[in-house]
């Protein structure tokens, strides 16, 4: 066995593990390629953003690789390339989602107002500007929150049997629904719900509380199954210590497991309401839309905000302003609700995950 003499370098250090391109490399490469793109689409004569992003992220993608595997090695250069298609494929699932919300806001910050969320459609008629959302906003908040109040419950107890207690061929069953209840389209939920009180209540009923139902009838599997996978990250060993205190198995559960995965648990949830609450076609089909405001789910048609957005434009003229505005605040309610749900889970989470 050899030792280095002191102050003598070893011959790893000249190997490819430590030679590396600068940090900012990275950056001279970009600006580069999207100089470069932009300089050949110009020749060609079509020099646009889209073109010269495309063809300057090829040019980055093959200019860093190569570099790299010259500078660096095969190694350093797979690695670098693995982390160049990732943020690539982040940076583009961010196009859609960015370029929806600075649409939503410009267009809708046109009619947006303090007036237009506190008034309502009451005589208004035609190409007028004036009118609000302010029935359609009471509305989606009572009829989601009736929704959550039917699905939370039967989803979290359902979650609880197929975690905790399900086993043998009722649990695959439930398993096997909540899967396909997942997948139907939201139309058959409206058909559903409006079916359903038509054979109980008349064809001529109508009320917010068919448009919950119809919604609920959506919400269920998603909160099952979100529900389901939190309660599942609860380690065994907190459930062992539990029972090895002698605290029986539901007590257990209420007490150890809700409360450790209750963060997660908030989060599905609010997913869950998320993903009914900008719904058209079943409160299309259950509870219609009127132009003043209505307090009582249990009586008469209900505006929302999804359906009002959709007649206002259907209508054209200045209806299209506000739909664009019931659109931006159908946005900005659920981001208020996220908000509340963080902080709610924030309060009760276990005082080690806060």
């Amino acid at each position: 066995m050899t030792v280095d003499a002191p102050g003598a370098t070893s011959p790893l250090l000249l190997g490819d593990e430590y030679r590396r391109l600068p940090r900012w490399s990275t950056w001279a490469f970009l600006a580069g390629s999207l100089l470069l793109a932009f300089l050949v689409l110009l020749v060609a004569g079509t020099p646009g953003i889209t073109g010269v992003v495309v063809l300057g992220a090829a040019l980055f993608v093959l200019s860093s690789s190569i570099t790299s595997r010259v500078v660096e090695g095969p190694r350093r250069a797979a690695d670098r390339l693995a982390t160049t298609l990732v943020t690539g494929a982040f940076l583009l699932a961010l196009v859609p989602l960015v370029s929806l919300l600075l649409l939503v806001v410009t267009r809708g910050a046109q009619a947006f107002s303090w007036t237009f969320l506190t008034t309502d459609m009451l005589g208004i008629f035609g190409d007028m500007t004036e009118g609000g959302i302010r029935h359609a906003v009471v509305g989606t908040l009572l009829i989601t929150l009736a929704a959550a109040v039917i699905s939370v419950p039967i989803g979290l107890l359902t979650a609880i049997y197929l975690v905790e207690y399900g086993r043998g061929p009722l649990a695959r069953g439930i398993t096997f629904l909540v899967d396909v209840m997942t997948g139907i389209p939201s139309i058959v939920a409206g058909l559903f719900a409006f079916a359903l009180f038509t054979l109980l209540l008349g064809p001529a009923f109508r009320a917010g509380i068919m448009g919950a139902v119809a919604l609920a009838l959506l919400m269920t599997p998603v909160v099952i199954r979100s529900v389901e996978e939190m309660l599942r990250l609860v380690p065994n060993e907190l459930r062992e210590a539990s029972y090895a205190l002698g605290v029986p198995k539901w007590l257990t559960i209420v007490k150890v497991v809700l409360r450790t995965a209750v963060a997660g648990i908030v989060t599905g949830i609010m997913l869950a309401v998320a993903r009914v609450i900008g719904e058209t076609a079943p409160l299309l089909l259950t509870v219609g839309i009127v132009t003043g405001v209505n307090w009582d789910l249990f009586d008469g048609r209900m505006a929302t905000l999804p359906v009002f957005a959709y007649r206002q434009y259907e209508s054209g003229g200045a209806g299209i302003d506000r739909a664009w505005a019931a659109a931006l605040t159908l946005i900005l309610i659920v981001m208020i609700l996220n908000l509340v749900a963080r902080l709610v889970s924030r309060w009760f989470a276990p005082k080690g995950a806060r």
